[in-house]
C-alpha cells in the first residue's frame, strides 16, 4: 500500500538528509551568481544602474519555469526515475555547463546570456525540491526538512561565497584584471562551482527514492484530454484563482521579504568595494580586495545560517513559525540596515550575522507554513506558483529599481541595501499580523477543506 498524505512513514535523519543534498549543489551556482555577478558586469562596462535590469534572468526564468516544472512533475512517474528526480538531473546538467561557460564570456551580452541559461535551468532543479520534500515527509517533519534544505543551503552558499577569497589567498590566483576580462581566482570559482551543482545533485538522484503517487486522481490526470500546454495553463490560473487562504498571507509576506535580499545581491559587494574599502574604480586593486572580502562575509552569513539551522526547528516547536519567521526577518533587517554604519570591515561580520539567520529561516519557515495546507496532488504546481511571490517583486526591482538608483539615490550602493532592510521589516510585521497559524496539525484539514469549497463553485 503507498503511502498517503496522512500515513507516510517518518524517516530518519541520513534519508533526510540524502534528500536534500542537492540543494547544496544548486545553492552553489545561485550564490556563485548572486556574489560575483554584479562585480562581473560592471567590469564588462555595465553602469551600476544597469545591474537590476542584468539580473532580471532568475526571476523572470522562476516566474516562467517554476509552474510549468511543477504542473509537469506532478503528472510525472516512472518506475525507476520517480517523480521529482528527472528534473533535478536535466536542470543541473545543464546548469553546471553554463557555470563552466560563464567566466569566459568577453562582453556584457554573452554573460546575460549565459546567466538566462544558468537560471532557467537552476529554476528547472530547485523547484522539484520543494515539493520533494512536501512529497515524503509527514506534516510532524516537516520543520526539520525544510530546515535540513537550509542547512545544505547554508553549507553550499558559504562555500561558494568564500570561493574567490580562497582561490586568491590559497592558490595565488590574481583578483583582478584588465577591463573585460574575468579575473581568475572568479574564473576558477565558477568551475569549482559546475562540478559541485551537479555532483551533489546526482547524490540525490542516486540514493533517494520516491512513493508511487497515491492520489487517486492521479491516472486520470494523466491521461484526461486536456493535459496539453492549454490545459496545463488552465490549471495554472484556476489553482492561483484558489489559492489556500494560508498560502495568500504568506505570499504577502514574500512579497516584501525578497527585495531585499535582491538589493544586498545586487550592490552588497561592489558598495563594500567602493564604500569601505574605498575603491575608486573596478580596476583598482582595493575593489578586488573589497568584493572579495564582500564574498567572504557572505559566505559567514551562509556558516550562520548553516548553524542556526540546527536549532531553529526547536525554536520554531517553542514559538510557532509565524513568531520564529517574524523575528528571523527582524534580524536580518537590522543587518541590511547597519552595514552602512560600519566603520571597520570586521565590523560587516555583526552585520552578515543577522542576514543569516534571516535566510535560515526565509529558507524553511515559509514552505513548513505552507506545505500543510496545499492538496497533495498539487503540491509541485502550488509550490512553482507560490514561488511567484518571490520573483514578482524581483521582477519589478530589476525593471524599476535602476531609475531609482541613477535619480534618486545618486547610484548610492549603500542606500540600495538599507531600503532593502526596511522592507524586510515590513514583511516581518505583516509575518506576525497575517498569517494565523493552527496549535495542531489538523491546519492541513481545514485548509483542504476550505480549498475543495473554492474549487467546487469554480465548476
Amino acid at each position: 500500500m503507498n503511502p498517503t498524505p496522512a500515513h507516510k512513514p517518518k524517516l530518519s535523519l541520513s534519508q533526510i538528509i540524502n534528500m536534500s543534498v542537492g540543494f547544496f549543489g544548486i545553492q552553489f551556482g545561485w550564490d556563485l551568481q548572486r556574489a560575483n555577478m554584479g562585480p562581473i558586469y560592471e567590469n564588462l562596462g555595465a553602469n551600476p544602474d544597469e545591474i537590476p535590469l542584468l539580473f532580471l534572468a532568475a526571476p523572470l526564468t522562476g516566474l516562467i519555469v517554476q509552474p510549468i516544472i511543477g504542473y509537469l512533475s506532478d503528472r510525472t512517474w516512472h518506475p525507476k526515475f520517480g517523480r521529482r528526480r528527472p528534473y533535478f538531473f536535466v536542470g543541473a546538467l545543464l546548469s553546471s555547463i553554463a557555470l563552466f561557460f560563464m567566466p569566459h564570456s568577453p562582453v556584457l551580452w554573452m554573460a546575460a546570456g549565459l546567466l538566462w541559461i544558468l537560471d532557467t535551468f537552476g529554476n528547472v532543479a530547485m523547484e522539484p525540491f520543494r515539493a520533494f520534500v512536501a512529497d515524503k515527509l509527514p506534516d510532524s517533519q516537516l520543520n526539520r526538512g525544510f530546515v535540513m534544505q537550509s542547512l545544505m543551503i547554508g553549507l553550499g552558499g558559504s562555500i561558494a561565497s568564500a570561493l574567490p577569497w580562497i582561490m586568491r589567498n590559497w592558490f595565488d590566483l590574481e583578483n583582478t584584471a584588465a577591463k573585460g576580462i574575468i579575473p581568475d581566482n572568479v574564473r576558477y570559482s565558477f568551475y569549482v562551482g559546475g562540478f559541485f551543482f551537479l555532483s551533489a545533485v546526482l547524490y540525490t538522484v542516486f540514493s533517494t527514492k520516491e512513493y508511487p503517487p497515491s492520489d487517486v486522481g492521479f491516472k486520470e490526470k494523466v491521461t484526461e484530454s486536456n493535459k496539453g500546454f492549454g490545459g496545463g495553463v488552465k490549471e495554472i490560473f484556476g489553482a492561483i484563482a484558489n489559492m489556500p487562504p494560508k498560502m495568500k498571507a504568506i505570499a504577502l509576506v514574500q512579497f516584501f521579504t525578497w527585495p531585499g535580499l535582491f538589493l544586498m545581491w545586487f550592490y552588497y559587494s561592489t558598495a563594500v568595494a567602493y564604500n569601505i574599502f574605498g575603491a575608486t574604480s573596478d580596476t583598482d586593486p582595493a575593489f578586488g580586495n573589497g568584493r572579495d572580502f564582500a564574498g567572504l562575509t557572505l559566505s559567514y552569513y551562509n556558516v550562520v545560517t548553516f548553524i542556526f539551522a540546527f536549532i531553529l526547528p526547536s525554536i520554531a516547536n517553542r514559538l510557532g513559525r509565524k513568531l520564529t519567521h517574524s523575528l528571523c526577518l527582524l534580524a536580518g533587517a537590522a543587518g541590511l540596515i547597519t552595514v552602512a554604519f560600519v566603520t571597520n570591515k570586521y565590523m560587516l561580520y555583526a552585520s552578515m550575522t543577522g542576514v543569516g539567520i534571516a535566510w535560515a529561516s526565509i529558507l524553511s519557515m515559509p514552505y513548513a507554513m505552507l506545505a500543510p495546507s496545499l492538496p497533495p496532488n498539487k503540491v509541485g504546481v502550488y509550490m512553482g506558483i507560490f514561488n511567484f511571490f518571490i520573483v514578482l517583486p524581483e521582477i519589478l526591482a530589476s525593471l524599476f529599481f535602476g531609475w531609482i538608483m541613477s535619480n534618486l539615490l545618486d547610484n548610492n550602493r549603500m542606500a540600495a541595501v538599507q531600503i532593502g532592510g526596511v522592507l524586510m521589516v515590513i514583511a516581518a510585521v505583516l509575518c506576525y499580523l497575517f498569517i494565523k497559524e493552527s496549535k495542531d496539525t489538523n491546519a492541513y484539514d481545514d485548509d483542504i477543506s476550505e480549498l475543495k469549497i473554492e474549487e467546487n463553485r469554480s465548476v
